[in-house]
């Protein structure tokens, strides 16, 4: 089976951010796999543990520190990766991240791609939809379970829905997005560490997969940033005293008058 993986570097989300001139200023802090791209490229690994022959590429596109997660990946045990990387890709929308996304998929053999349920950055979770419409692929969102047939054609996949989950069927090749409980991430080991470091990291140019600038760069965004702030900081909390008979009509004021919440 080959198996690509889309995954993507963001902030630890435990960094501390400030606001800058209308961007987000975090010099210096720590960047790492989007999380949910962590359950993508575990569950990658898992399926080639079943099924030895298949071959995992995973592919990114952004400025060069996102060789890092990439490296990240093949340490975990991915085989192969492969980074978009151009300056034509600069402030590009997600419509435009998943047309370059295609470009270079088209290109590769592929039976199952994978990808995040959404990156913790921007919590779009637009961008797999989006590709997989590209390739004229079936699709199915926030997988929580995945299993196959005896001959790898057919997929049952779980999936999470409000108030529940569903089982549906659909053939190979398709797209998931993963979501949280569908595995837990394995950490690097020292000897997928080490070898990662005898694995090229092929990088394309958008030249090189046939990315438009003039039709498909910054220029062209279906989508845009009007204004950034950070979220209100959190107010304190408020003790009601007295009875209940007393401090739940309080109570209830607040929430409508005050919280706006009911």
């Amino acid at each position: 089976m080959k198996i690509i993986v889309c995954i993507k570097q963001v902030l630890d989300t435990a960094a501390k951010v400030s606001i800058k001139d209308g961007k987000i200023d975090a010099a210096g802090s720590p960047r790492v796999m989007n999380p949910y791209d962590e359950f993508a490229v575990e569950e990658a690994l898992r399926i080639k543990q079943r099924q030895p022959d298949s071959e995992i590429t995973l592919i990114s596109l952004g400025p060069d520190s996102f060789k890092e997660v990439l490296k990240t990946g093949l340490a975990m045990g991915a085989d192969k990766a492969i980074h978009l990387s151009d300056p034509a890709f600069d402030g590009i929308d997600n419509f435009a991240v998943a047309e370059a996304l295609a470009l270079a998929i088209k290109t590769l053999p592929h039976d199952l791609i994978l990808c995040g349920r959404q990156a913790v950055d921007d919590d779009m979770a637009q961008v797999g939809p989006a590709l997989a419409v590209m390739l004229n692929i079936p699709f199915v969102s926030v997988v929580t379970q995945l299993e196959f047939s005896e001959d790898y054609k057919q997929a049952e996949i779980t999936r999470q829905v409000e108030g529940g989950s569903e089982v549906l069927h659909a053939p190979l090749a398709l797209l998931l997005t993963c979501q949280k409980g569908l595995n837990e991430p394995r950490l690097p080991s020292l000897k997928g560490i080490i070898a990662a470091k005898k694995k090229a990291i092929e990088v394309l140019d958008a030249k090189a997969i046939g990315f438009a600038p003039d039709t498909m760069g910054a220029s062209a965004n279906r989508v845009s940033q009007q204004s950034l702030t950070l979220p209100p900081a959190r107010k304190k909390g408020r003790l009601l005293d007295g009875p209940l008979a007393q401090s739940l009509p309080q109570l209830v004021k607040i929430l409508r008058e005050e919280e706006k919440v009911v």
